[in-house]
């Protein structure tokens, strides 16, 4: 066997090694979506009453219903539910999971500064997912019926479906968490050199109409979901121009320290005349 051979020999042990834990992770991670979802499923009524209180509460007291036309559609919406819930319950061992497969590759340096962008990304999700159910949807709900009432002697009623009522919230919900994920992108793009302050700054104007396109995009076609999304889009866009500058400014510091820690050990390497 050639020298050529047992380079490539040897090159296949470890991709083979990092193939069979990466198969080992994902299965954990499928197990663990599993799990949640058999879980998530059997109070997947509960769940569901909670994500109906914002429009039950905008009908009042006594009024409004949730109805299905099609015979499967009840049982659908608990399964949706169900897979909703598990996967934001399994989502920390998601991360966990590929946080333990990336980090052995990575160096100290490397994984001192990505752990708080993981720490920030559920955090800032559940904010988002939070603003929009306790204040968005209740808001945005009432606006919705206010069009009920008479036309030409007819009543006006809402009679929402349980399926496009499931699927309207979790629109609300994907919507603002994951644009609440706005400062760790620009942040980790400020860290890998790709975006600067001086360029987010000049970009300013142009982050202003994205916002409201992208709210125009992905809440209902209101002007009252679209300003409750593009307002915080642009608020966290400034505190993202806020903390790369804090950032900025304490690597600017940190970098004398460890040029002044460095210099001795120089000095200390040349040899003595």
């Amino acid at each position: 066997m050639s020298a050529a051979e047992d380079d490539i020999d040897a090159s296949r042990a470890p991709l083979l090694d990092h193939l069979i834990e990466l198969r080992q992770r994902l299965v954990r991670c499928v197990i663990a979506l599993l799990v949640s979802f058999g879980v998530c499923f059997y109070f997947s009524e509960h769940i569901f009453s909670f994500l109906v209180v914002p429009l039950k509460e905008a009908f009042g007291d006594g009024g409004g219903k949730l109805v299905y036309t099609k015979l499967y559609e009840a049982f659908f919406v608990q399964v949706k539910v169900a897979i909703f819930a598990a996967f934001c319950l399994s989502f920390p061992v998601i991360m966990n999971q590929l946080w333990a497969f990336v980090a052995p590759g990575l160096y100290r340096q490397e994984k001192r500064a990505l752990l708080p962008f993981l720490f920030a990304t559920p955090v800032l999700f559940t904010a988002g997912a939070a603003l929009a159910y306790y204040v968005v949807m209740p808001t945005a709900f009432h606006f919705f019926l206010k069009f009920q009432g008479e036309a030409g002697g007819l009543s006006i009623e809402a009679l929402p479906s349980t399926d496009a009522y499931l699927s309207l919230v979790m629109q609300f919900i994907l919507a603002f968490g994951i644009s609440f994920l706005l400062p760790v992108l620009l942040m980790l793009l400020n860290r890998a050199g790709i975006v600067s302050r001086a360029q987010l700054i000049s970009l300013r104007r142009y982050m202003i109409v994205a916002a409201f396109i992208v709210a125009a995009v992905l809440t209902p076609p209101d002007v009252v979901s679209q300003l409750m999304l593009a307002i915080p889009l642009v608020l966290l866009y400034e505190l993202s121009i806020l903390a790369i500058w804090f950032t900025d400014r304490k690597a600017v510091k940190d970098k004398p320290a460890e040029e002044g820690t460095e210099a001795p050990t120089a000095a200390q390497s040349e040899p003595a005349e």
